[in-house]
């Protein structure tokens, strides 16, 4: 997957779950891992940093998402 469609991933699923975006992507991460699916736990692992990304609340002044 491609950089902007892990962020537009992570954009959609914090439209659908909110506050619990996260949770939801690390579950997903997980039952992929448990699955033995190293690819997709890879690209819901990289979702999941762009959901904490864009949900960072400690942005230095100029600072922008990635």
């Amino acid at each position: 997957m491609d950089r902007i469609d892990i962020y537009r991933s992570a954009v959609l699923l914090i439209k659908r779950y909110g506050e619990d975006a996260a949770l939801e992507a690390a579950a997903r991460a997980d039952d992929l891992f448990d699955e033995c699916d190293l690819d997709g736990w890879q690209v819901w692992k990289a979702i999941l940093r762009a959901i904490e990304d864009i949900q960072r609340e400690d942005m230095k002044d100029g600072e922008q998402i990635n």
